[in-house]
């Protein structure tokens, strides 16, 4: 895992033809991946905006029929991870050492 993607192990695997997904990678977005999506729409994790960005930064790529069929605590890592991107490391650091006071 680097500074630009996350992976994630999905505990309910997704149908893609005949195969399966079971691991899936999200990647740091660009600015033109969250084109049409409103910034605090995506911070306060907004289903409708997650199920539209995801499709755009995961490996495979997702469909949005995928998305929508996730396993509910398999959309939520995947969001989560999504977010991670959207913090300076000095403030990934703060929280880890808030953690671990």
């Amino acid at each position: 895992m680097s500074d630009k993607t996350h992976k994630t192990r999905l505990s309910a695997p997704l149908k893609n033809g005949d195969k399966e997904i079971h691991e899936v990678e999200v990647t740091k977005p660009s600015v033109g991946a969250l084109r049409g999506l409103k910034m605090t729409d995506v911070l306060q994790m907004d289903v409708t905006a997650l199920m539209t960005l995801l499709p755009r930064v995961t490996r495979p790529a997702l469909t949005p029929d995928q998305v929508a069929a996730l396993d509910p605590a398999d959309f939520t890592d995947l969001s989560g991870k999504l977010l991670l991107f959207f913090a300076r490391a000095e403030q990934l650091e703060g929280l880890a050492a808030q953690g671990n006071a």
